[in-house]
């Protein structure tokens, strides 16, 4: 026999890769989201207010902002809480800002505050250029 023979003769290795199959896992897994995403919407419909906000990231060194029930605004830099008016928040927090972009604000409300207030809180903060806003709590009790 000759080695040339075609019974003698090797397969050369494929060098590309068959994406076939990895389309058509993709397919049912696109298919698989598309039948559960309607699935996990589960929630309370609520009409919320209205406003320019964006969303914001996580950041240290917190400034916090409280409202009272009637919807007083108390900005509290390190000494004690100072009643303002959103304006004076807002130039205030912006100020703040301007120094330290980093600056994260905490929004703390009382329980029996509407929460067009807190969001109100919110939007003027956003519009000041905080760039993270947090909520405080009290955990619960045991």
């Amino acid at each position: 026999m000759e080695a040339d023979s075609p019974l003698r003769r090797r397969k050369r290795p494929m060098a590309e890769i068959n994406v076939v199959p990895y389309i058509d896992v993709m397919l049912v897994l696109l298919i698989i989201f598309m039948v559960t995403a309607p699935l996990l919407n589960l929630g309370v419909e609520v009409e919320l207010p209205q406003g320019n906000a964006e969303s914001m990231g996580d950041i240290d060194e917190p400034l916090m902002v409280t409202v009272d029930r009637d919807g007083n605004l108390y900005l509290n830099t390190g000494d004690a809480p100072e009643l303002v008016d959103p304006q004076t928040l807002a130039e205030r927090v912006g100020i703040i800002v301007g120094r330290n972009p980093d600056v994260q604000v905490l929004v703390g409300g009382d329980q029996q505050t509407d929460y067009r207030h807190i969001y109100g809180t919110m939007v003027t903060l956003q519009q000041a250029g905080v760039a993270s806003i947090g909520f405080m709590g009290d955990p619960p009790e045991q």
